[in-house]
């Protein structure tokens, strides 16, 4: 893979972001041209963890949505061709975006390119499966139950697409917190010793995350996502500390030479 120079003047590095943003765009829009064709069973593989909260259709016994409109149909189509194409062409968005920053990496720093790159399409995969066979069903469990003793819920199929699509892309990002963490440690950015010593701190901003990242806000999804992410947390953590021990050691025996002092 060509490397660019890591000095290089402002435009010349907006050239080379609109380049890469470019490539992912024309990505995207492939994959949703691909996909589009391809959304009746897409949208049924996406409706499947919540099936028991929806109506069924009396000839082919599938999950049946409510489309108020016709552009709404339509709408709704392109939103899971874009969410597949989107998931599909995770590993180029990725590397795109890696990509754009490995210049200025030092040489020693850029044997950990593509070891981030299978990780952090593997982290995101692994949110969207997450989400889809433990987080959803939970999810819409709760909220359909939150209209017992007012009245039925009409499945409406913009909103429960957009619910869903939301869900898993939003676990998908949170799950590339291990990566965020590890990278801070590395580059001390942030000292293994603070980020250990401030696990409060650190606890209460996950659950912020959390809160901002589902977007139905429910105290079961919240929780679910808050537990994987502590999980992950502490794994990265433990992951530094093996891969940085030598370096840990030195910053606590110099914290611990300050304090005397």
């Amino acid at each position: 893979m060509p490397i660019g120079p890591a000095r290089m003047p402002l435009f010349d590095h907006l050239g080379e972001l609109r380049m890469r943003l470019v490539r992912i765009v024309a990505c995207l829009f492939i994959g949703i041209l691909v996909f589009y064709f391809a959304t009746p069973m897409m949208g049924q593989f996406l409706l499947l963890p919540v099936a028991d909260f929806l109506p069924v259709d009396a000839e082919s016994g599938l999950a049946s949505l409510q489309a108020i409109d016709p552009f709404e149909a339509f709408s709704t189509r392109f939103k899971i061709s874009l969410w597949a194409s989107i998931v599909a062409c995770s590993p180029i968005i990725i590397w795109q975006l890696l990509a754009f920053f490995l210049p200025a990496l030092k040489p020693k720093e850029r044997r950990w390119f593509i070891p981030t790159f299978a990780i952090a399409v593997a982290l995101f995969i692994l949110g969207t499966v997450f989400c889809y066979a433990v987080i959803l069903n939970a999810a819409f469990q709760w909220l359909t139950d939150q209209a017992a003793g007012l009245g039925t819920v009409a499945p409406r199929m913009s909103t429960y697409i957009d619910i869903i699509i939301k869900f898993e892309l939003g676990f998908g990002l949170a799950f590339e917190l291990p990566l965020v963490v590890f990278y801070l440690v590395v580059f001390d950015v942030v000292p293994y010793k603070k980020m250990r010593d401030n696990w409060r701190m650190v606890y209460v901003g996950l659950m912020v995350l959390c809160a901002m990242v589902t977007p139905d806000a429910s105290p079961i999804t919240m929780m679910l996502m808050f537990a994987a992410l502590i999980a992950l947390y502490e794994g990265s953590l433990l992951i530094a500390r093996l891969v940085l021990r030598k370096r840990i050691a030195k910053q606590n025996a110099e914290l611990a030479l300050e304090e005397q002092e």
